[in-house]
């Protein structure tokens, strides 16, 4: 699962990491999201671009009669995703990338679950694989979910489930709205290869939500 990550960067950077076309929304930089928070994420333009729009972590249907519905979704499993009907629309035509500078897993040990910090080994940002939603009622409200993978043998040993990270040679693809058949993008939903991550282990201050600054993804014992 992906239950917190990290977004360091600014819209500025954003915008030219991810080529967006036009003016990323303004937002807080933070050590550590948590679900329900309103997060840059990117999908295909009308002009056939990227845009950035802020939207919501945690996928409301549809169909949902309350966006605080109990069927609020954080993460989708890439293995269910053509079967299960909540994910069905949004895996045709509603695909999306999700920045992130790292994650956070969690291992279970003797003392507690202890977290690690993943992020990319040499980039500053990468792109997990999403899907979004809208709802409409008394007002609009767009949300997303996280894919996941099973975990790569690195990380294994920690959890065994991973986001999905695409390559940025993937990206277009992903986005593509002319591919509306999920045999068409469901390769690019595989783990990420372990040289291609860091992983160590930091504070369990990231633990409560309430703390966020850099001091979360230090190196425990640093």
């Amino acid at each position: 699962m992906c239950g917190r990550y990290t977004l360091a960067a600014g819209p500025e950077f954003i915008a030219e990491w991810f080529a967006i076309d036009g003016p990323v929304p303004a937002y807080t930089p933070s050590f550590n999201v948590t679900p329900d928070s309103d997060v840059p994420v990117v999908t295909r333009a009308p002009a056939n671009g990227r845009t950035c729009a802020l939207m919501r972590w945690g996928l409301v249907p549809h169909w949902a009669d309350s966006p605080r519905t109990r069927y609020r979704l954080f993460n989708a499993k890439a293995e269910t995703l053509a079967r299960k009907p909540v994910w069905r629309g949004p895996l045709r035509h509603r695909r999306c990338l999700v920045p992130a500078s790292g994650f956070y897993e969690w291992q279970a040990t003797s003392s507690g679950k202890q977290p690690w910090y993943i992020r990319p080994a040499r980039d500053p940002l990468f792109a997990f694989a999403g899907l979004w939603e809208y709802w409409e009622g008394d007002h609009l409200l767009n949300s997303f979910a996280i894919i996941t993978v099973a975990a790569n043998p690195a990380l294994a040993r920690i959890h065994d489930r991973m986001p999905a990270i695409l390559e940025p040679a993937d990206y277009d693809r992903w986005l593509d709205p002319a591919i509306t058949d999920p045999a068409g993008v469901q390769d690019l939903l595989r783990p990420l290869p372990p040289k291609a991550l860091e992983l160590y282990p930091v504070s369990r201050q990231v633990n409560n939500p309430r703390h966020d600054g850099p001091e979360l993804i230090r190196p425990l014992g640093q």
